[in-house]
């Protein structure tokens, strides 16, 4: 019973990572695009912990960890000031708005690249230790790796 609780713990602690590093991409390409922030959440549900930055934006970390969004400011949602209009999305242009709506796949895909390089570079670095423990120089080595094809 243990294991099950322990596998459901990893997952949603793995999807939390991968929601957060989702997420963060579009944040901060739209920062970087200039677009203002209004809300980075990462779960679903009644907000569990809340902060106010200075910019403005708001964080939330909710109960359910198996999503999130970002809000940002946009014209077809609300009504925007025209001293406003600068740091809005829909009057980005249209390759800002394209690297906004990327950013998210794009952060999961380095996240999940980084996470590979981590977990093979660990794994080489043991498995080359263990071989070269067990490395015999001379030809007899060479001779039984050709009988073992």
């Amino acid at each position: 019973m243990t294991e099950i609780i322990g596998s459901i713990w990893w997952m949603v602690v793995t999807l939390g990572l991968l929601v957060t590093f989702h997420e963060f991409g579009h944040f901060w390409v739209a920062r970087r695009c200039g677009v203002r922030v209004l809300r980075f959440s990462v779960g679903f549900g009644s907000p569990l912990w809340k902060h106010k930055a200075k910019s403005g934006t708001e964080f939330w970390i909710a109960a359910i960890p198996l999503g999130g969004y970002v809000k940002m400011l946009d014209a077809r949602v609300d009504d925007v000031p025209e001293e406003d209009k600068a740091e809005e999305f829909s009057s980005q242009s249209v390759w800002k708005r394209i690297a906004i709506v990327i950013a998210g796949p794009a952060f999961n895909l380095i996240f999940a690249l980084a996470a590979f390089w981590l977990t093979a570079s660990s794994r080489a670095t043991a498995s080359s230790a263990s071989m070269a423990s067990r490395w015999q120089p001379g030809p007899k080595r060479w001779i039984s790796c050709q009988a073992a094809y």
